[in-house]
């Protein structure tokens, strides 16, 4: 139903945070007029079925992996990049589906995530106070005021880059690449020697059999297709309010409005003030949307949120991203979730166990320890589990370049390490290994759901 009493331009009489002031205000005109004769970047119809797959996530029967940078950069913008980032998420999709023998949802944190929010609007850097970084769609990192000011242009490259970047997943994920029988071949170099990688390979050899024996069956990549190909969807933080404006369109089908910047879109912790910009923006458009959860939102105002964001309580809207900390999840989320189970609302619950966990390395990085990425993870199933709730998704700052930003894991990266190869633009993310060995965790747990679920259902059959 469309949201009423709503344009997209109806957040402009809202109060925004972080939001950057342009100075050359004929220059931010004309490119938001660029923007909206460009053609969308997702259709609508693909929203749709993003969200009716979310519902099945809602509903228990399927599980939502969400990954990709923390923030796309123009510098490294490469195919390679892509296709590493794709490949590592389809070996998590496979960990994760052979694991709770559900259909997965993928969704790419890709081919718009460029803004980034900031706690502070400037740096002093060499004793120079310069405005903060906050993404390529809005200025540069390099450290000097020229740079740092914000240029309207960096939407329409920003806009470009993510075409490109959509076309190629598209290629990816429905030109056999993404096919079953390539299983082995997602593996990468360095992360084939791992303990993940090992663990992965042998797997892959499990589903390379069965997949020889559905064929002897007659159930093939040519006669089935969900065994060649994937369904792969795209989100961002909607941030930048004016870039989504811009993209913004009316579904000629359906007569609702739709952000064609991304399948889904989501709203981030420092933004989701019912009373302001970014909520008012979230509410009119009819794409999946998530709801970041952290230590500052209670059980009430998560409430008057859903009130505005889902006020029909549609199955597959919502995805609520819990992210706390490994010391706080089980202390917040325990509220929220049995506050939504009372009241009946329908809503995917995803666990973002990177924001509330990134700490400042001695030698100066930022960084985050992979132990506690663990443990946040350990505590959100094990809150639904106590609770009779799904935990229906993971969401995962990662890259499949072979990075040393987090510390920890099976490669044990320690803080020393961190300068080896730290080239994110802001936040530490998961490389290739580490990303596939909480894979097998997440798998695991999912795992023990499926077979306590079987358990207590022979019980009961056996009781009848």
């Amino acid at each position: 139903m469309a949201a009423t009493n709503w344009t997209p331009q109806s957040w402009q009489t809202k109060p925004a945070r972080q939001m950057p002031d342009y100075a050359d205000k004929a220059l931010l005109g004309d490119v938001e007029a660029r923007l909206r004769r460009n053609p969308p970047l997702v259709f609508a119809g693909e929203a749709r079925n993003l969200k009716s797959r979310l519902a099945e996530v809602a509903a228990g029967r399927a599980f939502l992996l969400q990954g990709g940078d923390c923030a796309e950069s123009f510098a490294e913008f490469h195919a390679d990049n892509i296709r590493d980032t794709f490949k590592v998420l389809l070996q998590m999709a496979v960990v994760l589906t052979y694991g709770a023998q559900l259909p997965v949802v993928k969704v790419g944190r890709l081919a718009g995530q460029f803004a980034k929010p900031r706690s502070n609007p400037t740096e002093v850097v060499d004793g120079v106070e310069l405005p903060i970084y906050r993404g390529d769609i809005i200025n540069a990192i390099e450290e000097n005021a020229e740079a740092r000011e914000p240029n309207p242009d960096r939407m329409l490259r920003a806009y470009a880059q993510s075409a490109s970047t959509l076309n190629l997943l598209r290629a990816f994920a429905q030109g056999g690449f993404a096919d079953l029988n390539r299983v082995h071949q997602w593996n990468m170099g360095f992360v084939e020697g791992s303990p993940a990688g090992e663990r992965y390979q042998e797997m892959a050899d499990r589903i390379a059999d069965a997949l020889a024996f559905m064929e002897a069956c007659g159930i093939s990549a040519d006669s089935t297709p969900s065994v060649g190909q994937v369904d792969f969807y795209t989100s961002h933080e909607a941030l930048l309010l004016r870039y989504e404006e811009a993209l913004t369109r009316m579904d000629s089908t359906t007569g609702n409005w739709i952000d064609t910047s991304a399948h889904m879109l989501w709203i981030g912790d420092r933004t989701r003030d019912p009373d302001e910009a970014h909520v008012e923006f979230m509410r009119g458009i009819t794409n999946p949307i998530g709801i970041k959860c952290g230590p500052s939102l209670d059980d009430d105002g998560l409430m008057r949120l859903l009130d505005i964001l889902s006020p029909d309580n549609e199955a597959g809207r919502i995805t609520l991203i819990s992210r706390y900390g490994a010391g706080k999840a089980g202390e917040h989320l325990v509220s929220l979730v049995r506050r939504i189970k009372q009241e009946g609302r329908n809503v995917v619950w995803s666990c973002d166990p990177m924001h509330g966990n990134t700490i400042k390395a001695s030698t100066g990085y930022k960084t985050r320890g992979f132990d506690s990425i663990l443990s946040e993870v350990d505590t959100f199933f094990a809150v639904h589990r106590a609770e009779g709730t799904h935990a229906g998704g993971v969401h995962f700052e990662m890259t499949g370049q072979d990075v040393t930003e987090c510390i920890g894991g099976a490669q044990e990266i320690t803080e020393e390490a961190l300068a080896d190869r730290y080239h994110t633009h802001c936040d530490p993310r998961l490389n290739a290994s580490q990303s596939l060995e909480l894979a097998f965790l997440v798998g695991e747990h999912l795992k023990s759901k499926r077979d306590s679920e079987r358990q207590n259902g022979s019980v009961r059959e056996a009781a009848e």
